[in-house]
């Protein structure tokens, strides 16, 4: 039986500067890829033309086409990773697993299991840091503390950054020690249960002039003023190292972006919680959110009455991405206006949105409700009109998601402005024991 190490692909689907395939590459056996379409996760996607699923058959066979090239070859399993697990160890004699490091609840369960069943037979996991630049305790108050508030965070992370977390890996110069066998065959997208929508996907070309623009630009939906950057880096086909280091040349507002999400991931890590449902200042939680009356389908469908909010929710539906302005809007909305559940919220958008990501989406959603660390204060309820008349002040967006707005058939607002404000005041001054 051959000794081999494995290189486990994950949210990493790239060759070049991948930190954990480097040092896998580096070691002292042949090296094989895998990648893992895990049942624990597909099994719970009901839509079976959910597009991350294209979007990752798409990275791999791209990865494929490389390997082939040197003689290579990418594993790709359909089943359970305890499953794919035993059986590659029957394959071949295992040392060492690398995978680079996931902050997810699921993934740190998946680990756990995964790196016991190694051990009774005699071999490890060895994880590494790739999708952030800096992570877990790298960033940290004086006193040893994670930060909550994310502008202290992002002066830490700002003075803790060298060149050296900027650096690329130089895998290409290892590629001679990756396994060589002849091409296994991908499982194609209906062998594992999904069909192709066959959308294109945006670019993972950056656009420079883009993001010198981005911090005038980046608030109006009209404009593509945005870098749709957000699948790339969910799932690793693009470098968070050198998307960081053409950033810190062109935009210091744009650079701040890629802060908020390393700033997610920091929270998700040291406040698991989050990611298992529950409001990170727990307080919140004695909120009484309304029970849904049909309220939340209208929200979903774009039919509240709002146009802004219906056109956001209308390019969700359609695109599997919404504007970042317009996200804050349409959540502010159904938590503030409606007075419904931010977890329902949350959950849609884990269903609908390409670049969904557990940190991102959770940190985003506790934003808007007010119950996320560095959150808009309860009393901060968006106004739809306003903000139309700063952010679409042409109606140019509007138009496009929703054409017939003008129109008699139009629904009317499914709650007026003043009333849903006052609403919700009262609700949150109750729950939190604020005066009112």
């Amino acid at each position: 039986m051959t000794t081999v190490n494995i290189f486990w692909f994950r949210r990493d689907l790239r060759l070049q500067d991948n930190a954990a395939l480097y040092h896998a590459l580096k070691s002292d056996h042949p090296v094989v890829p895998i990648f893992i379409f895990d049942t624990n996760i597909l099994n719970k996607l009901e839509d079976k033309e959910d597009r991350r699923v294209e979007f990752i058959h798409a990275a791999l066979e791209e990865i494929q086409t490389k390997l082939v090239k040197i003689g290579a070859s990418l594993e790709v399993y359909h089943g359970t990773p305890l499953e794919v697990y035993q059986s590659l160890l029957c394959k071949y004699k295992i040392e060492t697993v690398f995978a680079n490091h996931d902050y997810e609840p699921y993934a740190k369960e998946r680990e756990e299991k995964i790196a016991g069943l190694l051990k009774k037979q005699g071999a490890s996991l060895q994880t590494y840091k790739d999708q952030v630049l800096l992570e877990k305790n790298e960033v940290l108050k004086d006193d040893g503390t994670p930060y909550t508030v994310f502008t202290p965070y992002s002066r830490k992370w700002k003075a803790v950054l060298t060149e050296f977390h900027l650096k690329q890996y130089p895998v290409k110069k290892y590629f001679s020690n990756f396994y060589k066998q002849p091409a296994v065959a991908i499982p194609s997208l209906k062998q594992i249960g999904f069909k192709a929508v066959d959308k294109p996907f945006p670019s993972k070309q950056l656009d420079e002039e883009l993001v010198k623009k981005y911090g005038k630009q980046r608030d109006f939906p009209a404009i593509a003023g945005t870098s749709k950057l957000g699948v790339h880096l969910r799932f690793g086909t693009i470098s968070i190292r050198e998307l960081a280091a053409k950033s810190r040349e062109l935009s210091e507002t744009y650079l701040n972006e890629l802060i908020w999400r390393e700033f997610y991931h920091m929270i998700l890590w040291h406040f698991p919680h989050v990611g298992k449902g529950q409001a990170f200042k727990s307080q919140y939680d004695t909120i009484e959110w309304r029970r849904d009356n049909g309220e939340f389908e209208l929200w979903c469908n774009g039919q509240t009455g709002y146009p802004i909010v219906d056109a956001g929710m209308r390019e969700l539906n359609e695109t599997g991405f919404m504007h970042n302005r317009v996200r804050m809007i349409v959540a502010s909305f159904l938590t503030k206006h409606l007075l419904l559940d931010w977890r329902l919220g949350e959950s849609y958008f884990a269903q609908k949105l390409l670049d969904f990501d557990l940190a991102a989406n959770n940190g985003g959603w506790q934003w808007a409700a007010g119950s996320g660390c560095d959150a808009a204060p309860y009393f901060r309820v968006f106004n739809p009109y306003l903000q139309t008349q700063k952010f679409d002040p042409q109606l140019k967006y509007i138009k496009k998601w929703v054409p017939e707005f003008q129109e008699f058939g139009y629904p009317k607002p499914i709650v007026e402005h003043e009333f849903a404000r006052k609403r919700c005041l009262e609700v949150y001054a109750k729950a939190l024991k604020k005066e009112f």
